[in-house]
């Protein structure tokens, strides 16, 4: 496994465990019945939702991500990240807004390519600009698993 994945399942771990804890608490709080507490608990039911429902959201873009990721490599269309670092390794702006405009042009193109917007995603990561990037790669699982859908005309 890639050191990056296990990081990432130990932190996920860390917070569902973190998760529960704060679950429990507000468990506790509301069994107590006391008009407060139950709502201080109510309110704080909420906190292990949400972060439940984020984590679960982020490794469902993951794996569609890597899915996508997998299948371009397969067909030899993979994007190679070729952009100039610096001695630290940061991309080099001018370099990482010129590959923006050229993945931005892909996309205005074809809108329905979900590959094109997998490139519009990294492109946006490489500016840096890592909410739009999610987007761009949520948008792209979308398009392609719309495209895997067999027609409702069958």
């Amino acid at each position: 496994m890639r050191r990056s994945l296990l990081g990432a399942l130990a932190l996920t771990t860390l917070l569902v465990i973190y998760l529960v804890a704060v679950a429990g608490r507000a468990v506790a709080l509301v069994r107590t019945g006391e008009p407060v507490a139950v709502g201080l608990g109510l309110a704080v039911v909420v906190l292990p939702v949400l972060g439940l429902w984020l984590v679960v959201r982020e490794w469902r873009l993951a794996v569609a991500v890597q899915r996508m990721a997998d299948e371009l490599a397969a067909d030899g269309r993979l994007p190679v990240d070729e952009l100039p670092r610096s001695p630290g390794g940061r991309i080099d702006r001018a370099a990482a807004d010129a590959a923006f405009v050229t993945a931005r042009a892909d996309v205005e193109a074809a809108p329905q390519d979900w590959a094109a917007w997998f490139r519009l995603g990294f492109a946006y990561d490489a500016a840096r600009d890592r909410r739009r990037a999610r987007e761009a790669l949520r948008t792209a699982a979308r398009l392609r698993a719309r495209s895997r859908r067999p027609s409702a005309s069958r």
